[in-house]
């Protein structure tokens, strides 16, 4: 394979790469709105860390995918 063709991914590997981003969408939206709720600045803080690291990831994947297309 020449060096600047980029592998595609197989249907089964997309399958996979699409849960997991929905999974980290859904994870993210919930963290943020539990942190709507909580009145304890700590578990808030916790919440908030938490759906951005899910935000963070979701970004990651959709990068990786856009870089196979």
């Amino acid at each position: 394979m020449p060096m600047n063709t980029k592998a595609q991914l197989d249907a089964p590997n997309l399958k996979v790469l699409e849960d997991q981003l929905n999974y980290e969408c859904m994870m993210n939206k919930k963290l943020i709105q539990y942190a709507e709720y909580c009145t304890d600045p700590q578990l808030k803080n916790v919440c908030q860390q938490g759906g951005q690291k899910h935000n963070q990831n979701f970004n990651n994947l959709l990068n990786y995918l856009n870089s196979h297309q």
